[in-house]
């Protein structure tokens, strides 16, 4: 597999034309330009942001490979593995490859991190309607001005400045997928909620732990940080949170409605030991688990 270390190595791979700089990359994709990548499989040290409608080809990140049918907007991180390859453009397009040493001393470098999307899977990649590509494309294009004139001082704040406002709309425009995504299909919190049920109703916790954020988005074909932010727009809660949400009220109904002591309670529902189970009842409920049985005792 081929690592990208600079700009200037993924160019000359790929037989591009010089970059019109050394810490960026803007590829623009048409009909009659390709935006594959010599290698079939590759990484980088690179940011990469890319708006695709593609007729055939392999674009591919995480799991699963890109969608065809719709123009996307997409996202990944550096040392991510990537794949693009064979690919025809149904319309314009652009890839916006940006080092990641770019934002060193900038803002934009630690909060790039905050955007979980550049975390989802390529099945996951943002939908945009006219307006929202409009948008995008505004803002490439202002990039783009800065990125083919001579660079000066102020180029690379004008350049990150119009990245961090295309990450700010990006998240916004996630927001509206979101709850398209749950007039569509449903509600993800209740097929979240019955994998829970059918795993604790099948015993499945006592021999296979705690649930886990990575299996249960898995079942529901999602990466981890795309099912959080969707669970997190639907309930205002985390996968994380729902779960112990979930644990706590199955905790109560067995300390109440069963003879069972708190140890056999905590394996049951996957703890592997009783003190964790424990801290973890008594943080959400306020008191311990024996003083809930007690109180409900009497």
């Amino acid at each position: 597999m081929i690592h990208y270390s600079t700009i200037n190595q993924l160019h000359k791979a790929n037989n591009y034309p010089k970059p019109a700089h050394p810490m960026m990359s803007l590829i623009n994709c048409d009909k009659r330009t390709s935006c594959t990548i010599a290698a079939s499989e590759f990484t980088s040290e690179f940011y990469m942001i890319s708006f695709k409608k593609m007729v055939s080809g392999v674009f591919k990140y995480g799991r699963t490979d890109y969608d065809h049918d719709n123009g996307t907007l997409s996202f990944a991180s550096p040392r991510q593995v990537i794949e693009v390859r064979d690919v025809e453009m149904e319309e314009d397009g652009f890839a916006m490859y940006f080092h990641e040493d770019f934002l060193t001393g900038h803002p934009l470098h630690n909060k790039i991190k905050s955007y979980s999307f550049f975390e989802y899977d390529s099945n996951e990649a943002l939908h945009l309607s006219p307006r929202e590509e409009e948008t995008i494309w505004e803002l490439y294009r202002q990039i783009a001005q800065e990125y083919n004139n001579n660079p000066d001082e102020f180029s690379r704040e004008i350049m990150l400045a119009n990245i961090d406002t295309m990450l700010k709309y990006s998240e916004r425009f996630y927001k509206r997928q979101f709850v398209n995504r749950y007039e569509t299909n449903g509600k993800t919190s209740t097929k979240f909620n019955d994998i829970l049920v059918s795993q604790f109703s099948g015993n499945q916790l006592q021999g296979k732990g705690l649930p886990k954020v990575k299996d249960l988005a898995a079942n529901l074909n999602m990466s981890t940080r795309y099912l959080s932010d969707l669970l997190k727009q639907e309930t205002g809660k985390t996968a994380i949170e729902l779960i112990h949400i979930f644990l706590i009220s199955e905790a109560k109904n067995l300390l109440r409605s069963t003879d069972s002591n708190v140890n056999e309670i905590a394996y049951k529902l996957g703890f592997e030991n009783s003190p964790y189970f424990s801290r973890l009842f008594k943080r959400e409920v306020g008191v311990s688990p024996v003083q809930y049985k007690k109180q409900h005792l009497n």
